[in-house]
C-alpha cells in the first residue's frame, strides 16, 4: 500500500530528495559469455596471437565482409585509423579539402589532418543531426577532393543527395560508421553506399573489442591499397619484406579478432532489442512536451542506434538541457554527454594546436569564427543515452519515459538555469 508519504516522496525528482524511478542498472555494456571466453583461449593456446599467423582476425574480416556483402574486411587498430586508412587509399592528401560535419567526435576532423589534408567544416541537418547535403555542395572548391558523412546515433545521412553530388564533382565518398554498425540505408548495408566505410570497436560500441576498427569496401582496388597502408606497405602474396608504400603497422591483434567474432555472433539478436526499445521510445517520448527525438528518414531502413538522442526544447520542456540531464542521472538513467562541435574544440581554436604535425593553417577556415548554427544547437541541446538504456526489457525502456515524464512534470522545482 503506497502511503502519502511514499506518495510525496515519489513525487520528488531524485535529485531534491525524492525516490528516484530505477535503483538496479541497466545492462551491463559491454555483454560477453563464454564465447568470447573459449576463443581468446584458443588464441591463448595456439601461440599464434598475431595476425598475421592467426586464423581469427582473417575470420572476422570475412565474415565482417560477408555481413555487408563486400570482400574480405581489413580489420585494423581502431576507428580513427580506419578513417585514415580509407583517405590514403583514396589519395587524399597534402593540401586536398576534405568536407565533414562540425558534429562528429574529433577523430573524423582529425583523420583529414593526420593525412596532411584540409579538413573544411559544415553544417549538420536539424532533424537527424547527420552532415546537411546543401552544405556539402556549397563548400566544395577547385581544392576538394573528398566527404565525409557520419552517421550520427546509427542514422545514415542521405546517401542519396550525398552520392549525387560526389559523382557530379568528381569526389570520394567516405561513411564514417562508428555509431552504425547494422545500420541500412533503403535496404544497403551503410559502409557500402559510399567508396569505404569506416567502422570503429572501441569499448562503447555497439560490437567491441575493447579498440579496434575495419574498413569495408566494394572495390576491390580499393580495398587492397586500405590492406597494404595498414601492413607497412606490403602486398598479399609477396615477399615478406617486400614494401611497396609508406604503409605502417595498423594490424589487429588476434585477441580482438577473437573478441570481435563471439561479439558478431549475438549481434543480430541485440540489433532486435535495440530497435524495439528505440521504437518504444519515439513513440512514447515524443508526446511530452519539449522532448524531440532523432528524426527517421523513411529510407533509413535499420538504425544500429548506437546511442539515443533526444533533443530538448528548453522553453517547452521549462528546464534547461544541463539541469534535465542532472535530473535524469538522479533518477538512475544511463546518459553520456553529446559531442560539442568542432569549431570549438582547443585543438582547433589554439593557433598551435595542430603542431608540430601541421605547420600552417593558411588557406583553413577560421574556426574558432564560424557560424554554423544547426551544430552548435544540437551540441547544446541534445541529450545521448547510453547503449544500456536500449539493451534491456521493454519494462526497462517504461522506465526510462516515465523519468522523462516525471522530469517534466517537476521541471519547476529545478534549479533550471534559464
Amino acid at each position: 500500500m503506497v502511503t502519502e508519504l511514499d506518495f510525496l516522496n515519489m513525487e520528488q525528482l531524485g535529485i531534491n530528495g525524492g525516490a528516484p524511478i530505477r535503483t538496479s542498472p541497466f545492462p551491463a555494456w559491454p555483454e560477453f559469455d563464454d564465447t568470447e571466453r573459449q576463443l581468446v583461449l584458443e588464441v591463448l593456446d595456439s601461440r599464434q596471437w598475431w595476425a598475421t599467423q592467426g586464423t581469427k582476425v582473417k575470420e572476422f574480416e570475412r565474415q565482417w565482409g560477408d555481413f555487408h556483402g563486400t570482400g574480405p574486411a581489413i580489420a585494423v587498430t581502431n576507428g580513427s585509423h580506419t578513417l585514415e586508412l580509407a583517405l590514403l587509399a583514396l589519395d587524399v592528401g597534402a593540401d586536398d579539402e576534405v568536407i565533414v560535419p562540425n558534429w562528429t567526435f574529433v577523430a573524423t576532423a582529425a583523420a583529414v589532418l593526420m593525412v596532411n589534408a584540409v579538413p573544411v567544416l559544415v553544417d549538420v541537418e536539424f532533424g537527424t543531426g547527420c552532415i546537411d547535403p546543401a552544405a556539402v555542395e556549397a563548400a566544395i572548391t577547385p581544392r576538394t577532393r573528398a566527404v565525409i558523412a557520419v552517421h550520427i546515433a546509427g542514422h545514415p545521412a542521405d546517401m542519396d543527395a550525398l552520392s549525387t553530388i560526389c559523382k557530379k564533382h568528381g569526389l570520394a565518398l567516405i561513411e564514417d560508421c562508428a555509431h552504425a554498425h547494422g545500420s541500412s540505408w533503403n535496404n544497403q548495408p551503410v559502409g557500402t553506399l559510399g567508396d569505404a566505410g569506416s567502422y570503429s570497436f572501441q569499448s562503447s560500441k555497439l560490437m567491441t573489442g575493447g579498440e579496434g576498427g575495419a574498413v569495408v569496401a566494394k572495390d576491390p582496388n580499393i580495398a587492397a591499397k586500405v590492406r597494404s597502408f595498414s601492413d607497412c606497405g606490403r602486398r598479399p602474396g609477396e615477399w615478406f619484406y617486400s614494401h611497396y608504400a609508406l604503409g605502417g603497422n595498423y594490424r589487429m591483434t588476434e585477441w580482438q579478432g577473437a573478441i570481435l567474432l563471439a561479439q558478431l555472433s549475438r549481434f543480430g539478436v541485440q540489433q532486435t532489442i535495440r530497435a524495439s526499445n528505440a521504437n518504444l521510445l519515439n513513440e512514447e517520448l515524443a508526446l511530452i512536451p519539449g522532448v524531440h527525438p532523432q528524426s527517421r528518414d523513411p529510407r533509413c531502413t535499420s538504425q544500429g542506434n548506437y546511442c539515443y538522442v533526444v533533443r530538448i526544447d528548453e522553453n517547452e520542456f521549462g528546464a534547461s538541457r544541463e539541469a534535465v540531464r542532472k535530473a535524469l542521472l538522479a533518477e538512475g538513467i544511463s546518459l553520456t554527454m553529446a559531442y560539442p562541435t568542432i569549431n570549438t574544440l582547443d585543438l582547433f581554436t589554439d593557433p598551435d594546436g595542430f603542431l608540430p604535425r601541421v605547420k600552417s593553417r593558411k588557406g583553413m577556415q577560421d574556426f574558432a569564427n564560424l557560424s554554423l548554427p544547426v551544430s552548435q544547437k544540437l551540441a547544446d541541446e541534445t541529450l545521448w543515452f547510453t547503449t544500456s538504456v536500449l539493451m534491456g526489457s521493454s519494462d526497462d525502456t517504461r522506465d526510462v519515459i516515465s523519468a522523462v515524464q516525471k522530469v517534466q512534470r517537476l521541471a519547476h522545482t529545478l534549479d533550471s538555469g534559464l
